[in-house]
């Protein structure tokens, strides 16, 4: 049976020659000129994948792919943005989203037969790999076996530095697993500072936020540095967790972790002096990040601070303290803790 793919484009001449690309390749072909008929027509047809461009009248893009996530029907059909556009900011934007791959015009004929082809492959492999492990329950039995379960089934991407993984209010779509690499979570109060709720390193998973029907990412994660993450759909990673009562305790045993932490770092920020706060904060990124505590942290001041709770300005001044006592080095934009046995005495 022929695998059908729903065109919305209002360019008249690039729908027509590219429906007929499409179906001289195999395809069933459905059309929309716009994004408000695009989406109508997905829920009616539901097609085995979507190729929609961004700008659009009445509804764009990124509107179309919002709006066929929040229906059960639609939000599993693998999807492709099309635009002019080529900067790196919408196609983050896009990706951030949850689309599949994002191609920019005008493409070459190849491009697209093959991005569709990769597409409707993963997502068969995928749909064979659910049924299988409902037929085989209790697969994933702990945090490592799920871990191992990211790394060999989900998908790998990378982030640059300060490149956002997702945004606050999106669709939650994935939840991750950090490879390599460090990402922040955080959000902005009303009057635009940056508030960060956790740093995620190896081995941690971010993303995962209800153990009921995805709704959307409360926050924003944005890479440290250069990161390489695994992901998989948020409907999966419930499914496998619902499929192991041990593994379901685990990570919910991992939450409980992560909030008794959170509850510690913000009475440290409420009570602690500013050294104190600075001084915790070197030492949270140089034990549990880094690993090694001779090695340099190589994190923005503005970020150190934030995690404490501080001013930049107060956090700089807290770096000059603890040096000119000889507790930690500075060069250039790097901290080295000299002292680690004294730097646990400040209070």
């Amino acid at each position: 049976m022929k695998k059908s793919v729903l065109l919305i484009e209002d360019d008249t001449t690039l729908r027509e020659n590219t429906r007929e690309l499409l179906e001289f390749s195999g395809y069933r072909v459905f059309t929309a000129e716009n994004g408000k008929i695009g989406v109508d027509r997905a829920l009616e047809k539901v097609p085995d994948i979507i190729v929609c461009d961004i700008k659009m009248p009445q509804l764009d893009g990124y509107g179309v792919y919002e709006a066929l996530c929040k229906s059960r029907t639609t939000r599993e059909i693998p999807f492709i943005f099309l635009s002019v556009k080529a900067e790196p900011e919408d196609i983050r934007r896009g990706m951030n989203l949850g689309a599949d791959d994002y191609l920019t015009k005008p493409f070459r004929e190849t491009d697209l037969l093959n991005a569709i082809a990769s597409r409707l492959a993963k997502r068969a492999i995928l749909k064979k790999r659910g049924k299988t492990n409902l037929d085989h329950t209790g697969e994933v039995e702990n945090l490592e076996e799920l871990r191992t379960y990211f790394t060999s089934y989900g998908e790998s991407i990378q982030i640059e530095k300060h490149e956002e993984l997702f945004r606050e209010t999106r669709h939650a779509s994935y939840v991750y697993l950090v490879d390599q690499g460090l990402v922040k979570c955080f959000r902005l109060d009303e009057y635009g500072k940056e508030l960060i709720t956790g740093i995620s390193k190896k081995d941690d998973f971010l993303g995962f936020y209800s153990f009921k029907v995805p709704g959307q990412y409360p926050e924003t994660a944005e890479a440290l540095e250069e990161t390489t993450l695994f992901r998989i759909s948020s409907e999966e990673f419930i499914h496998t967790l619902l499929q192991s009562q041990n593994l379901t305790v685990e990570f919910a045993q991992l939450i409980s972790e992560n909030l008794s932490i959170m509850k510690t770092h913000l009475l440290d920020m409420a009570y602690s002096s500013v050294l104190k706060k600075t001084t915790n904060t070197i030492l949270e990124f140089a034990e549990n990040i880094q690993g090694d505590p001779q090695q340099f942290i190589r994190i923005s001041r503005s970020d150190l601070a934030s995690v404490a709770g501080i001013s930049t300005e107060s956090f700089i001044r807290s770096l000059s303290s603890l040096k000119k006592e000889g507790l930690i080095d500075i060069v250039g934009r790097d901290i080295k803790i000299l002292n680690l046995q004294k730097l646990h005495t400040i209070r």
